[in-house]
């Protein structure tokens, strides 16, 4: 495995894997870099845009070509927009002190007007008043992801807004969330949520995925003291794709790249000896290797045509995966699964984002970049964007560029506290190096 894959950020990455190549961009010729720029920006622009003025809240979707009635936002899209707003101000896209007032506004209103249940939010929630929508429930996933924004933005801001954001954490009651209110007190599974019409959600974070993102919040917590071997108790089963690309099984992309977006995990081993930045790169790859393998059935796959995620698809939203087979693949790609994938796989997903925009950019790129989804076995083209989806490519191009979101979390005491109770340790090892030690 190649050193750039697995953490060394190569000098001027971006100048390598075809940089000189150009592309057409409205009357202009691009570079990647443009292209990259471009990318980036326009979904910041998605995360200040349909961001409600009055409450900060930011719609789950919007459509990418033209204004919408849509009014649903989710409580994880407003986490992304908090980290967004820290990334625009540092690439001059926002002027600070909006980008402040914007973050105190959503802190505000989440902490004084929204409803929650021992902290944690709903899922969906109406942008204008902050009701919840859908019959959904209180998400630990969810809430952990606005978490994790806002530190970035505590980081970033200092003062109100990180007394606005050390309000928030205290108020989260990790307990809770863990023993289902007291009732199961031996319990070292956080629980997926809440809903007033049924309690307790039965479904426990039980197995690798997303997830890494929550546990460390919550064993970094700083005002309780959660079990250190609650980050033991998840199930680690590993898969390869035909014998190659050893990982742990998770399914679609998302699940091996929303934690990273956040924790720089290059470099660390836990305690039990898992490398969980190995495991993403190589979920990367396979997940890439099953489209260039199945390019003979679906139009859509290609060499530099791949990105199986959760998205939209042509018959409803679907969580697409090469492996761990969730729903079948049918020829829908998401642009926005290779570029959430940089970090990981440099060269193979800027030429994702290359061949994306110079074949379909006529149907698939609009105000916000790239649509959702696309097939082109079934000639469906996603009119939407996902704000979650959009916030993980915005980060996940700050960290393969700068690095900047990863040092903003990182500087956190609770950050550092949780990785250093989860026994995520730095190392130095060469390459390649293995999934588990």
């Amino acid at each position: 495995m190649p050193t750039d894959r697995c953490g060394k950020h190569p000098p001027q990455a971006e100048a390598s894997a075809s940089a000189f190549l150009t592309y057409i961009f409205g009357s202009r010729t691009v570079t990647t870099q443009q292209l990259l720029n471009a990318v980036q920006q326009r979904a910041w622009r998605f995360f200040w845009n349909e961001s409600h003025p009055n409450t900060g809240l930011t719609k789950d979707r919007a459509n990418n070509f033209s204004p919408d009635d849509y009014t649903v936002a989710s409580i994880s899209s407003t986490g992304y927009a908090l980290a967004a707003n820290v990334v625009a101000v540092q690439r001059g896209w926002l002027e600070r002190k909006r980008a402040e007032q914007r973050i105190l506004t959503t802190l505000r209103f989440v902490l004084d007007e929204m409803s929650h249940f021992h902290g944690w939010l709903y899922h969906f929630v109406d942008w204008r008043d902050g009701k919840r929508v859908w019959n959904c429930e209180v998400s630990t996933i969810d809430t952990a992801l606005f978490l994790a924004g806002a530190l970035v933005a505590a980081e970033f801001f200092k003062g109100e807004v990180a007394k606005l954001v050390d309000r928030f954490y205290r108020r989260l009651d990790f307990e809770a969330m863990r023993t289902d209110g007291g009732s199961r007190p031996d319990e070292m599974l956080l629980s997926h949520g809440w809903k007033p019409e049924e309690g307790f959600l039965k479904t426990r974070w039980h197995s690798y995925c997303e997830h890494i993102i929550l546990y460390i919040v919550a064993l970094g917590a700083p005002h309780q003291r959660l079990p250190e071997k609650m980050w033991d108790a998840w199930e680690r089963p590993v898969v390869t794709y035909k014998g190659r690309y050893e990982h742990l099984a998770g399914g679609p992309l998302f699940m091996h790249q929303m934690s990273h977006h956040y924790i720089d995990l290059r470099h660390r081993r836990d305690r039990l000896g898992w490398d969980y930045w190995v495991s993403s790169v190589n979920a990367t790859l396979a997940s890439r290797q099953f489209c260039i393998d199945n390019k003979h059935l679906f139009k859509t796959f290609d060499d530099d045509v791949w990105g199986l995620t959760a998205s939209d698809g042509p018959d409803g939203y679907r969580g697409y995966a090469a492996i761990i087979m969730w729903d079948k693949p049918d020829g829908t790609v998401a642009p926005t699964a290779p570029i959430s994938s940089i970090i990981f796989t440099h060269k193979e997903s800027l030429h994702a984002m290359q061949a994306m925009y110079d074949r379909y950019r006529s149907k698939i790129w609009g105000r916000y970049g790239f649509s959702n989804a696309f097939n082109v076995d079934r000639d469906w083209w996603d009119k939407d964007v996902i704000g979650i989806d959009l916030g993980m490519a915005l980060l996940a191009i700050e960290d393969y560029r700068t690095g900047s979101v990863w040092k903003l979390f990182l500087r956190r005491p609770e950050v550092q506290r949780g990785l250093q109770r989860a026994g995520l340790r730095v190392t130095k090892e060469p390459e390649p190096r293995p999934l588990r030690k």
